[in-house]
């Protein structure tokens, strides 16, 4: 009889190489916006998720896989490199790997800041309804 394999440590990405369909650490899911620096351009993007180790970002023309950025989003700004690419009709998304990993202190300031931000569109989007409803825009 074998004895049944012990779980494997959870290195959150301590190896070189990087972990491609399995997670190296928990994501945390937002919607914040951010920019993605690239050598030839500067572009609008939609932060959805991130962790330590990475981030997928909507945006509407994606970086090809291999090609490397710096993502700013939430005061922040992380050299990453594009791990997957899914394009749409609508625009794409892709899934960034950082280097290197940000901490677990960075996370809960931009999940600080995501709650912020969210708070503040709602309070824009009732002002405006309230000015709509006042008939104070036109």
């Amino acid at each position: 009889m074998s004895a049944a394999p012990k779980p494997s440590e959870d290195t959150h990405g301590d190896t070189d190489e990087p972990k491609v369909g399995r997670r190296t650490a928990p994501r945390l899911r937002l919607w914040l916006p951010g920019r993605l620096v690239t050598l030839y351009d500067s572009r609008h993007c939609v932060l959805m998720n991130v962790s330590r180790s990475g981030a997928m970002i909507g945006l509407d023309r994606p970086l090809a896989i291999g090609e490397t950025a710096f993502l700013q989003f939430a005061e922040r700004e992380v050299f990453c490199e594009v791990l997957r690419c899914h394009v749409g009709s609508l625009g794409g998304i892709n899934g960034l790997l950082f280097d290197p990993e940000i901490s677990d202190e960075d996370i809960l300031a931009v999940r600080r800041i995501s709650e912020s931000f969210e708070q503040d569109e709602q309070r824009a989007m009732r002002a405006e309804v309230r000015a709509w409803v006042q008939g104070l825009v036109k």
